[in-house]
């Protein structure tokens, strides 16, 4: 965990594949539709896929191929381990640099991880990778801590050791999504914008629950080492006795048309 950098996964990866939650099967399910195209026709990229989740919840639909990009050994390694029962082909690339040919896909996304990226050259790349009137959908899947005062406690936690408010890169409310409907629809690459929001609830265990925490980079780089840990007791003790978690999570996903 020492020196960890937000952008940097390297060491996260067990945890990430272990404790991430899914994303919303409603969003997926309206995300497939705005294709145009029947699923057994989709031939799909998912760029930054981290160890797959995203990526095993769209192949799981019977989609034409899958290819995953991922710039990071370790978590495309993990990546390849659980998707090893699936029909996807795994890549080392970056959102600006997939390595991918012209005109491959009808369906790019970024789950997660398009914060990371420089917006002008990704999008430029993902036009490139798309056929004529695919879609690029960029979406994330935050917590609603507001809806459980349990979360909010702990979220309290996080400011209190920070010494002020924590800038959460990859929250998905805050950051790239609060100005992402104007930049795509200002995009040369791209028109049509859609936004798309539906809420899944799941029950975590408390280890489930900390595993969640222990895989927030953004969050241990900003904190620190031993700050980190002094929150992840603090988290334990609250939920040591609890027989679950209940935690609302809301996808939100940004689609958007090859213009």
């Amino acid at each position: 965990m020492a020196g960890i950098t937000a952008s940097d996964f390297t060491g996260l990866a067990e945890d990430y594949s272990s404790y991430r939650p899914g994303y919303s099967d409603s969003v997926l399910d309206a995300l497939l539709g705005l294709v145009g195209k029947p699923t057994a026709a989709i031939d799909f990229v998912d760029v930054g896929a981290g160890t797959g989740i995203w990526t095993r919840m769209v192949a799981k639909r019977a989609v034409a191929s899958a290819i995953a990009v991922e710039p990071n050994d370790d978590m495309r390694s993990f990546g390849e381990r659980d998707s090893r029962d699936l029909p996807i082909t795994w890549r080392a690339g970056s959102g600006e640099a997939t390595g991918l040919a012209d005109g491959c896909c009808n369906l790019l996304t970024m789950a997660s991880s398009f914060h990371w990226t420089n917006f002008d050259s990704a999008t430029r790349e993902f036009h490139r990778l798309l056929r004529p009137r695919g879609l690029f959908v960029a979406l994330w899947n935050p917590r609603l801590i507001e809806v459980n005062p349990l979360l909010v406690d702990i979220e309290a936690e996080l400011t209190r050791l920070k010494g002020g408010d924590i800038k959460r890169v990859s929250s998905g409310r805050s950051g790239i999504t609060e100005t992402l409907t104007e930049r795509l629809s200002a995009s040369p690459y791209f028109e049509d914008v859609v936004y798309l929001e539906g809420r899944h609830v799941m029950r975590q265990s408390p280890e489930h629950y900390l595993g969640v925490w222990r895989s927030v980079n953004d969050l241990q780089a900003q904190l620190g080492t031993e700050r980190f840990a002094r929150f992840l007791d603090y988290v334990s003790d609250k939920v040591a006795t609890l027989p679950y978690v209940e935690a609302t999570y809301l996808t939100r996903a940004w689609a958007a048309r090859r213009a």
